[in-house]
């Protein structure tokens, strides 16, 4: 198992570095200059010898490799460079902004894992055909829906025409009940409708059958049998929706003017503020990485059979 857990953070490792070049080879491409964006700024009163200057010490005009590899070394240092617009480490970039935008995703990410498989469950209970058959057809529905529309259409009918939650001046906490739910929809969708393919097809295993013979109640079978070994698909297409609700949570924020990473972001585009971009895609593929590698390791707890696909692949 040890070996496993290093073969799969070896891979998670190759996952991080082939994110931060795909990055930095397609932000590089794009037109523009973030430092004369900044630096040719009329009010300045910068000459273009001093443009030229700012140009060499941000490490601009020298051949692409160059700049890659000084950059992955700066980056393999723990150092993710500086914003050129804001002059300021982009670390201290994420430390001011990034607890914001946490605010945001980890109670729509909780959300989405108590609403999805929660209705799964809800649609396996006798007479409850019509939810099961609306599960089937929405999530491609919500996937499919952009999150800044979603959001649009939460603020036009809970805001302005119920009057149920206000966006403007609102709480701290009442200020957070669209965004979570804007989050977590698209997420929750599909989550419940995996959810409830794996209870289908636990429910045809053997063992389900033992235990009905056994005279178990349909909710016992459930809730003791069925739903441990239905939720491993679970996990897996949890990690990998992650990253789906980091980007979500960047839109939503945009949305409904929320301070964080969302914003940052916007800024850093219209700046071309290639680091603190490069960040944004680290820390997505970071969660992304983290969370599937928390998965692989949990599931064979939760399936010992696992172990052995684990033992065996070593």
């Amino acid at each position: 198992m040890a070996i496993y857990s290093l073969k799969r953070l070896g891979q998670g490792l190759i996952v991080l570095w082939a994110a931060w070049t795909l990055s930095f080879v397609l932000l590089q491409l794009l037109p523009g200059d973030a430092v004369l964006i900044k630096f040719l700024d009329p009010s300045l009163g910068l000459s273009a010898d001093q443009v030229a200057q700012m140009r060499k010490v941000y490490g601009e005009g020298t051949p692409l490799w160059q700049q890659y590899f000084s950059a992955l070394n700066t980056l393999l240092h723990g150092n993710l460079g500086y914003s050129v617009q804001l002059g300021v480490p982009v670390t201290d970039v994420l430390a001011a902004n990034f607890p914001q935008t946490l605010k945001l995703i980890i109670p729509g990410f909780f959300l989405a894992l108590i609403v999805g498989p929660g209705l799964a469950i809800l649609a396996w209970l006798p007479g409850l055909k019509v939810l099961r058959n609306l599960l089937l057809a929405l999530p491609s529905l919500l996937v499919s829906l952009p999150v800044f529309w979603l959001g649009i259409v939460l603020i036009q009918v809970f805001s302005f025409h119920l009057h149920w939650v206000s966006i403007i001046n609102p709480s701290p906490l009442g200020g957070m009940v669209l965004p979570v739910i804007t989050l977590a929809l698209p997420i929750a969708a599909p989550l419940a409708q995996i959810f409830m393919r794996s209870i289908d097809q636990v429910r045809t295993q053997p063992f389900v059958a033992a235990a009905r013979a056994r005279g178990l109640s349909q909710q016992r079978v459930l809730f003791k049998h069925v739903l441990r070994n239905a939720s491993l698909p679970l996990l897996t297409v949890a990690g990998l929706l992650l990253g789906e609700l980091i980007a979500g949570a960047l839109v939503t924020e945009t949305v409904f003017g929320l301070n964080g990473l969302g914003q940052v972001t916007q800024q850093a585009v219209d700046s071309q503020d290639v680091n603190v971009l490069q960040a944004v895609v680290m820390i997505s593929a970071l969660a992304y990485v983290v969370i599937n590698l928390f998965a692989d390791l949990v599931t064979p707890l939760l399936d010992p059979r696992l172990n052995l696909v684990a033992g065996g692949s070593q």
